[in-house]
């Protein structure tokens, strides 16, 4: 899904600043855009995606040998890849066409900025857990929604004038709105394993897992003042609060405050350009970057947040074993595994 978005998102922009007249003249110039991108997703995916593969082929001799082999050179391959490109690009330079095909070079490496940064960290965020995805991209979806209802029924004040129609009435009651989703969202999505599981390979066995201490229940008692209040007749004598919800709440307050700017960026943008969508890629809304503006700076911001201030400090088994199985051929692990062995042994036989 983050793949094809991307390409959407690709396909938009570079269209964005082409000019017909210029191209005929440049024939297979469009192709060299789209061997920047795959090239440029290789260097992603194969970054993030390195230790899960490895996780999942370890029980075949063969394909971890391959696997490890790729990974052992994936950074000489993109980068040879690259010089490719860039030895294209040079050798299809023609006179009179050197501004445009500068600018198209320079505009391709920003798109790759712009749309590789901030689907990295959404494809991150999927293998810490689909609740550090789909949380986030759900809030900023309920901000848009309430957004546009508030401001439909109570806008009256002008908010910023990159966006006419945004209203000051619309972004507080979205922001109170979006706040309190965050909290009850996070409870209900926290309780779902499958949600909560992290991704270590690339298998199907991501259903059940220790949901880790975020994740589990924490009761606690209301006070007396308002379980006696007979005009609520309030039924609970204690509430099941998720400590993730309190991680939720700095999510809302995120999407509902800072977030929109990546609308009114975007917004701003095609002002600049004097155009009213990105593309037509969704019939009666736009282009795909007219959807993804906001969430590519949640994106970012759930990524930053969940290893600043949610990850646990500190080395693992876990951790451990990936840089064995990462770093290490057959043989030394190996080595390894039989030093080990040894010194085990030795501290059994002096206890």
């Amino acid at each position: 899904m983050v793949v094809v978005i991307q390409i959407f998102m690709a396909k938009e922009l570079f269209n964005l600043l082409r000019k017909a007249h210029e191209d005929r003249h440049l024939p297979g110039f469009r192709l060299l855009n789209w061997h920047f991108f795959f090239t440029a997703m290789l260097f992603v995916y194969g970054r993030l995606l390195s230790q899960p593969l490895v996780n999942t082929v370890t029980s075949d001799k063969f394909l971890y040998q391959f696997v490890s082999n790729l990974i052992k050179y994936h950074m000489a391959i993109c980068y040879f890849s690259y010089i490719a490109g860039f030895m294209w690009f040079i050798l299809t330079l023609k006179k009179k066409m050197y501004k445009y095909q500068f600018g198209q070079y320079a505009w391709t490496h920003m798109i790759l900025i712009v749309v590789f940064t901030q689907s990295s960290f959404t494809v991150a965020n999927i293998f810490e857990g689909i609740f550090w995805f789909l949380l986030p991209a759900s809030l900023i979806i309920i901000n848009d929604i309430f957004a546009y209802i508030f401001g439909f029924f109570f806008g009256r004040t002008p908010l910023i004038k990159l966006s006419p129609k945004k209203t000051w009435e619309g972004f507080i009651g979205a922001s109170v709105t979006t706040i309190i989703s965050a909290f009850v969202l996070a409870n209900i999505l926290g309780r779902f394993k499958w949600l909560t599981c992290p991704r270590k390979d690339l298998s199907t066995g991501w259903l059940q897992c220790d949901p880790g201490p975020l994740f589990k229940p924490e009761h606690h008692t209301l006070p007396g003042w308002i379980t006696q209040w007979t005009f609520l007749q309030f039924p609970w004598k204690e509430i099941s609060i998720l400590p993730v919800q309190w991680h939720a709440l700095c999510f809302g307050l995120f999407a509902s405050i800072i977030a929109p700017f990546g609308g009114f960026f975007a917004s701003g943008f095609k002002r600049a350009f004097k155009i009213k969508d990105f593309g037509d890629s969704i019939p009666g809304h736009g282009g795909i970057t007219d959807r993804m503006d906001c969430q590519m700076v949640m994106a970012v911001f759930a990524y930053i947040y969940h290893q600043s201030f949610v990850v646990r400090e500190g080395i693992s088994v876990e951790m451990i074993m990936d840089q064995i199985l990462t770093n290490l051929n057959f043989e030394e692990q190996q080595t390894l595994f039989m030093k080990l062995g040894q010194i085990l042994q030795e501290r059994l036989g002096h206890a």
